[in-house]
């Protein structure tokens, strides 16, 4: 393992945000592919700087972290990123240490592994781990995490549930994350598990927050806490509740919930998609037998008006 030498300790202002740094979290859905061509990975690898990169992973969610943590070695070298060092808070007390802290200040690519969702928010978040992770994202290096890593990003994470497509009421507990990403809800093995009707009914019982259900092998790449991309081999699918009518105020527990007029987009690999005006606005064909790209409205009609005027 090496760790370079860490850049001084940024102040609070320091960390707030400027315009001029480009922010990237990489949210992958779980059961990535890291044995063939390894398309979420490859971008990470990337993102991170490649072989001039400086990868800190953080496998504290998962019980076999010395293995998660050599498999990842393993990839990232094949991918031929740059130099990896483990940071691996086993407990909260743990994730005070300064070495763990300087090793994530001069990261330029952090990825948090998959395991338990509860098990994150009790070892990292609040601690100057997490803040060295936050403080990692708003200078500019990339953060990813899968699993439970993709779930920890959001401010509000569903750390435990019920599986199923019928949304219920109070099936789901709800933790603090790290909140690199606000106002949107995350969950994972979306398709594979069968986790629709638990993020349903957080946004039902929470209508200020997006749901975001992110499949296997599938990342949202967002920019800017803004503009999501989606790459991978399945879909994402985001549940905008804003102006549903829902009975979450009087249903009983476990009762089956009352959600109308919630709002669901499917966006699979090729899919750009706005999170403020939550719409898509983007969207390129990536299935293997046809190459081509699906124009946004607004695009089109600018076009043709440009056609006739020629």
């Amino acid at each position: 393992m090496q760790t370079v030498a860490p850049p001084p300790t940024p102040s609070a202002s320091d960390a707030s945000p400027s315009d001029d740094v480009r922010r990237t979290l990489l949210v992958i859905g779980g059961a990535e592919d890291r044995i063939g061509r390894s398309v979420v990975l490859k971008r990470f690898v990337k993102l991170a700087g490649g072989h001039r990169g400086h990868i800190v992973l953080i496998p504290t969610a998962s019980s076999f972290a010395e293995e998660v943590s050599e498999s990842y070695r393993d990839v990232f070298t094949r991918l031929r990123g740059g130099d990896m060092t483990v940071v691996h808070p086993e407990t909260r007390r743990d994730a005070n240490d300064t070495a763990m802290v300087e090793a994530l200040d001069a990261a330029t690519g952090v990825f948090l592994t998959g395991g338990s969702q509860v098990k994150l928010a009790q070892n990292i978040v609040g601690t100057p781990v997490g803040d060295a992770v936050v403080r990692a994202y708003q200078r500019g290096a990339v953060v990813a995490g899968t699993s439970a890593g993709a779930s920890i990003m959001s401010r509000f994470m569903i750390s435990l549930g019920e599986e199923g497509l019928t949304p219920r009421q109070r099936a789901s507990q709800v933790s603090a994350g790290l909140g690199l990403v606000e106002d949107i809800i995350i969950d994972q093995h979306f398709d594979q598990r069968g986790r629709y009707g638990r993020l349903m009914s957080m946004v039902a019982a929470s209508p200020n927050l997006l749901g975001m259900g992110i499949d296997e092998n599938t990342a949202a790449e967002i920019r800017g806490g803004r503009v999501m991309s989606v790459l991978g081999a399945g879909s994402i699918f985001v549940i905008n509740a804003r102006n549903a009518i829902t009975d979450a105020p009087e249903a009983r527990r476990g009762a089956p919930l009352l959600v109308s007029g919630a709002v669901v987009h499917s966006l699979p690999t090729g899919s750009t998609f706005d999170l403020d005006h939550v719409e898509l606005t983007a969207f390129v064909e990536r299935h293997p037998d046809v190459e081509g790209a699906v124009v946004p409205a607004k695009e089109r009609t600018a076009a043709s008006t440009g056609n006739a005027v020629r």
